[in-house]
Order: C-alpha cells, then structure tokens, then sequence
C-alpha cells in the first residue's frame, strides 16, 4: 500500500503516519516529491485496513500496489530516479556510456583501455576483478590485484569505476576500490548479495538473468531497496532463446517495458546481448533510441589475445565510431 500525504503535510503528520505503520508491523518507505510525500507500507500479506491511516492528519489518500515489486515501481515513485556516480549521472536526459575490458588482465591492457575509453567519451570504466565462468578452466580474474589496478586507472582518468562482486563477503574488500557494485546476470537472484548490497551506499548496478522475466528482474531490485539503497541502475544484457547466431538475444522490448513499469534507470549491455562484435554498435543505437538510460560496452585493445569475450570487444577506434553514432541518435530524440 501507498499512503499520499497532502500537499503542505507538516513533519509531524508525515512522522504520525510513519510510527503507526511500524507500530502495525510494517516498515515505512518514504518519497519526498516536490509537492507531496508519499509513503510506502512494506510488510508480510497481512491484510490492512487503509481507512485507519486514511483519516489520519495530512493524509490525502491511500494507494493498493497490486504489482508484487513495490518500492521500484512508479506506483510508488512517478518521477525517474537519478543515480549518481562522481558527478555522472544515469537515468537523467544524459545518456551514460560505461566502457572497459570484460576482465581486468594486467596493467598495461586496463590503463590503456581506460585511456582509450575516456578519450572517445566514456563517462565510467568497466573491468572485472573477480569473474564468474563458465568453466572452473576459464580465466577466473585477477581479485584485488585486478582492484588496484582498476583504481590506478580511476586515478589517471578521472573515470568511476565500475566492476562485479560475487558474494556478500566480498563487499569490505570491492568497495574500497570501485564506485558501482555490479550484480552479474548468474547473481540476479543471489538473494543474499542482494541484501548485503542493498545495506552499502554504493550503486548498484543490477543486469537482468539470462533466463529471468522482467518481473524477476524487478523484484530482484526490490531486495536492494528494501534494504535502504535506492542507487539501483537496471541492465538488459540479453537472454537466452533458441537463436544461435548471436551469443544472446537482446531484449530491446524490455527497455521502454522497463521504463513505464519503474522509475529506476535503465541501460543496455549490446555487447553481451550479441556476442560478436560486429553487431554491437547497431544494437547499441537500437537501445538508445527504444529510451535505454546508457550503455555498458566491452572495449579491449587486442580482441584477439583477450581472455574472456575477445569476439565481443570492439577496439578502441570502433568504440569512438559508436560513441559518435550514440550522440547523434540521442540528439534525435532529445536527449544528451
């Protein structure tokens, strides 16, 4: 449920309604708007009776959720939420552009990367210390070592960094190195590192399961907020069909779907939705267009001897063509 205060409610009614939710068992979720507060009612199923908070002072009226996410929903919020990263904004008129390695491999390749990166218009820089694969053969990432690296890269260029954690015990050791706590797709539903997340101050960035519903995704996010930590960037990174000739299928559908069902921002991952690197930059456009809040774009200096998603990585000067192609398809429909 959705209690909306009056417009000019005082602190005290706003603080009246608060205590007798948690005195009722349920948690208060509050969104100050520029006219009203609104006040979400987060708890168990048990039934609630909204004429007692209805007649409450500074109430206007009480709201039913019936979708099963509630705090990222626009039921709950209508205006888009903006997260913050050192000054780069995702989920404004802005389109923010994430770029960097799949795997942080040594020093050499990560600086020249973020270089390359910020040079062509990148706003932060991705890069994996830690990676789940496939196989237990597979180049798993460099750890913290790969952490140092990639704030060494932070410091020389300015750009926030962003880079996955895989498990809640994880969390002290990641978030003295990077900006944005990346959920991968095969965590999606870790519900665990959700909560951990959800209790830091970090952002979040959140990429949707290869197999999992929008609705999933969402209620995914939800874990995260209901814990304090509203800096939630959604990803649509692709999912698994029956087509074989890209590594993924993306999901373009599910970026305006996204953006009428939450206030959360939303950006797409091309280079894994296709898998071949070819195909990013037109799918990457496609995103922008459907109203997609940023991209998160692989980029390796020499594809061929990466080692992880070398077939996805665009160069460096295939990357600045996208970054030109972003803007142009960005300025057509109004945005930066």
């Amino acid at each position: 449920m959705i209690i909306v205060m009056r417009a000019g409610a005082t602190q005290t009614q706003i603080e009246n309604i608060v205590t007798r939710i948690e005195k009722d068992g349920f948690t208060a979720h509050l969104s100050d708007g520029s006219e009203r507060t609104v006040i979400g009612v987060i708890g168990d199923d048990r039934p609630m009776d909204r004429r007692t908070y209805e007649i409450m002072d500074g109430v206007e009226k009480s709201v039913q959720v019936l979708q099963p996410f509630k705090l990222v929903s626009r039921d709950f919020q209508e205006h888009d939420s903006i997260v913050r990263v050192n000054g780069v904004e995702f989920g404004s008129i802005g389109v923010g552009i994430i770029a960097g390695p799949c795997s942080v491999e040594d020093r050499t390749q990560m600086l020249e990367t973020a270089h390359a990166v910020k040079e062509a218009g990148a706003q932060a820089l991705r890069g994996g210390a830690f990676k789940p694969r496939s196989s237990p053969y597979s180049f798993q990432g460099l750890g913290e070592k790969g952490l140092q690296i990639l704030a060494e890269a932070r410091e020389q260029t300015g750009l926030p960094v962003v880079t996955e954690i895989m498990t809640p015990e994880q969390l002290p050791l990641v978030t003295q190195y990077t900006d944005v706590l990346q959920i991968g797709a095969r965590n999606m539903q870790n519900y665990e590192l959700l909560k951990t997340v959800g209790r830091s101050i970090h952002p979040v960035l959140l990429k949707r399961g290869m197999m999992a519903t929008l609705e999933e995704l969402l209620m995914s996010a939800e874990y995260i907020l209901a814990e304090g930590n509203r800096n939630v960037i959604l990803c649509e990174r692709g999912i698994r069909t029956f087509e074989t000739y890209t590594r993924n299928t993306t999901d373009i559908n599910a970026v305006p779907v996204l953006k009428s069902l939450t206030h959360l921002p939303v950006i797409l991952d091309p280079s894994h939705g296709v898998g071949k690197w070819n195909f990013v930059t037109p799918v990457a456009l496609a995103g922008i267009a459907a109203g997609a809040d940023g991209l998160i774009v692989e980029v390796h200096p020499k594809p061929e001897e990466a080692l992880s998603d070398g077939g996805q990585s665009l160069l460096p000067e295939r990357f600045a063509d996208l970054v030109q192609k972003a803007r142009a398809i960005a300025t057509t429909i109004g945005r930066e």
